[in-house]
């Protein structure tokens, strides 16, 4: 019977964006991609340090047992081939269950997540993000300067998701852009009961409960919407994520101020936002990820 990947959660992920190659990254750009392979063959067996994703993707293999394969994660790198073995071997030295991978040595390699049911695409490169968000697949561009995850919840995936162009389609922050607060709290009053249109990350949102209710008894996943939206405009939001039959564990509505000391108290394994000022404030203090969709980054 052929391999299938149908009812897992596939992360696709870059190899930047799960190991810290800063370093060999500024030989690449310094340099050519030939001084960089034979950096990367030199260093075959030193494994690669943690990146700003690697958090979340050991939390999430964890919910792989001997009974159930739940969880797949697969490099999607533009990594040569040669630099892909080093990928490989850092991931083995950690214990991270990686198999399946491709190294398209500088291509974009996002074409490849239609073929892989991918449900999430973390990258460095932030043309790869919007062309994932575009082709549907939620898609975030990682900052490779975020703060890394703690360690005070082992047996958590924590995700924090913005509301506006995240989860919710962009519509309301559109009217925020074009006539001001007063007006779009107006329009969220009027349309309370009106649930919002899908954003870019309900898929991801979807399949984390479905993880989430085959979960193993030793981990579990807790999430926040962390939103820039206060009352009246709150009720929109919750009345949208009942409608969709989601839970999410935490909800804030924060009226504008900076999420980022919000965000450091939750202590979240990943953080997506569409405003690039949110995630800077943010990734002062968590693992944060740029999604590059809605108005705001027309």
């Amino acid at each position: 019977m052929a391999m299938t990947l149908d009812g897992k959660l596939v992360v696709a992920i870059s190899s930047r964006a799960l190991f810290d190659f800063e370093e060999e990254n500024q030989m690449f750009e310094q340099a050519d991609d030939r001084a960089y392979m034979a950096l990367q063959l030199e260093r075959l067996d030193m494994p690669a340090k943690p990146g700003v994703a690697f958090s979340l993707v050991k939390k999430l293999l964890a919910f792989n047992t001997s009974e159930a394969q739940l969880v797949e994660v697969v490099i999607l790198s533009r990594n040569d081939p040669v630099s892909g073995m080093r990928v490989f071997r850092s991931a083995q030295h950690y214990g991270l269950a990686i198999e399946r991978g491709s190294f398209t040595r500088g291509k974009a390699p996002w074409r490849y997540l239609k073929p892989l049911h991918a449900n999430l695409f973390l990258s460095t490169h932030l043309s790869d993000v919007r062309e994932a968000l575009t082709a549907g697949t939620p898609a975030a561009q990682v900052y490779p300067q975020s703060a890394h995850a703690g360690e005070a919840h082992p047996l958590e995936v924590r995700i924090a998701f913005d509301g506006d162009a995240v989860l919710f389609s962009d519509e309301a922050e559109r009217v925020y852009q074009t006539q001001g607060l007063q007006a779009f709290q107006q329009h969220e009053i009027e349309k309370a009961a009106l649930p919002l249109p899908d954003g870019p990350f309900k898929p991801l949102l979807f399949a984390l409960q479905r993880l989430q209710n085959a979960s193993t008894p030793t981990m579990r996943i807790r999430t926040a919407l962390v939103t820039a939206r206060s009352a009246p405009a709150h009720e929109r939001a919750i009345r949208t994520l009942m409608d969709w039959h989601i839970e999410v564990d935490e909800a804030m509505f924060l009226g504008g101020l900076p999420k980022g000391e919000f965000l450091r108290e939750f202590e979240p394994d990943f953080f997506f936002d569409d405003q690039t000022g949110h995630i800077e404030s943010a990734a002062q203090h968590v693992p944060s990820g740029h999604v590059a969709s809605g108005v705001r980054n027309s």
